[in-house]
């Protein structure tokens, strides 16, 4: 089981949203909340801040994509090999519509062939608080088998 599985699973998803973001300081931007984690799929939740958002109101595009990486990488984390390693390699993005609400960034792997080497590219979408998806990524992760 992966080492951020493990700890998801024993410290729960507020106590593990902190320690990720010890891990990788940049995320603490967006407040996350990994909400759901497993093979294949992975949550993360983003509340409505003033802090993050643009001239406009709305979410900035860059905290959605902070939002969508965070996702797709602890999904990818935990649906890789033991032993493997991976690393953001590209990231395709859409912004779809303006964000004035609390986000919800759905990583989908389900579709990945996890157990090669390579390029694998995990979907990520995001939707605001009523439902409507607001932003899509096509995240490029390069996964190498130890």
């Amino acid at each position: 089981m992966s080492q951020f599985l493990s700890m998801f699973n024993s410290a729960g998803s507020q106590a593990f949203s902190k320690m990720a973001c010890q891990v990788a300081p940049y995320f603490s931007t967006i407040t996350p909340l990994v909400s759901d984690l497993r093979k294949g799929s992975a949550t993360v939740q983003v509340p409505f801040a003033k802090e993050i958002t643009n001239h406009l109101g709305t979410v900035h595009a860059i905290a959605m994509c902070n939002a969508a990486e965070l996702a797709a990488g602890m999904m990818t984390d935990v649906s890789i090999p033991a032993g493997a390693r991976w690393i953001p390699k590209g990231m395709s993005v859409e912004y779809l519509a303006k964000a004035k609400t609390d986000v919800t960034a759905v990583a989908d792997g389900a579709a990945v062939e996890w157990t090669t080497e390579g390029d694998k590219i995990v979907p990520v979408d995001i939707h605001d608080a009523e439902g409507k998806k607001v932003f899509t990524a096509r995240i490029t992760m390069n996964v190498k088998l130890v």
